[in-house]
């Protein structure tokens, strides 16, 4: 008699559990880099985004984990677990934040006022923001159309940070995060759709989804 289900099978975490323990482990690093930067007198910021520097460039890998002080980290946190914790259970969580960590960074860098360090992680959270946003228009899914909606309502007035404003702020970071994420909800959309279970009048649909040649998702 076969078993219905394997060990390995058995004892996995459910995914809202492993998204809790990713997001639990970023904010960790977080608050680490942050107490290592207030500790060396915020040194480490000097590796933010440096505008058109060639030698700033690499600061577009670093500015996210880097913040101006405390404040500035708390200030992020709770925004960046939900959106990040939503994002992790689509699944899309890689490639949405890469998609965005670059296009936010390179708009920083191309942008930014001269003599400037850009860091923070609030690009990458409007980018986040954004792509759960519209993702359910570019998929034609109404549950995920609910969920932007929801969003919208609680986080919805933070998108005027993407306008000029406060000095200080790198409103070109949130501009090109939020750019970046509307890019990587249209990227992915074909897809996303493929994904979806074929209807029963299309036929018997295999249990392992598409069975498109070369495509893995």
């Amino acid at each position: 008699m076969t078993p219905s289900t394997t060990p390995a099978t058995r004892g996995a975490r459910p995914l809202w559990a492993r998204s809790a323990i990713v997001m639990a482990f970023i904010v960790a690093v977080l608050v680490i880099v942050e107490a290592i930067d207030a500790a060396t007198r915020y040194d480490l910021d000097r590796a933010g985004i440096e505008p058109r520097q060639i030698d700033g460039l690499d600061g577009i890998l670093w500015a996210p984990f880097l913040h101006a002080d405390w404040q500035h980290l708390f200030a992020n946190l709770i925004p960046l677990v939900v959106l990040g914790f939503i994002l992790l259970l689509s699944k899309r969580f890689l490639i949405v934040t890469a998609i965005v960590w670059i296009v936010s960074g390179l708009g920083v860098w191309l942008f930014a006022p001269s003599y400037s360090v850009t860091v923070g992680a609030s690009g990458i959270i409007f980018g986040w923001l954004t792509y759960l946003l519209v993702r359910g228009i570019f998929n034609r899914d109404l549950t995920q159309i609910a969920i932007g909606v929801i969003l919208f309502l609680v986080y919805g007035s933070v998108l005027w940070g993407v306008f000029p404003g406060t000095f200080g702020v790198s409103w070109q970071g949130h501009l090109f995060g939020a750019i970046g994420g509307v890019l990587a909800a249209w990227f992915l959309a074909d897809r996303d759709r493929r994904r979806r279970p074929r209807s029963a009048s299309s036929g018997p649909v295999s249990p392992y989804g598409p069975t498109t040649p070369g495509v893995r998702s």
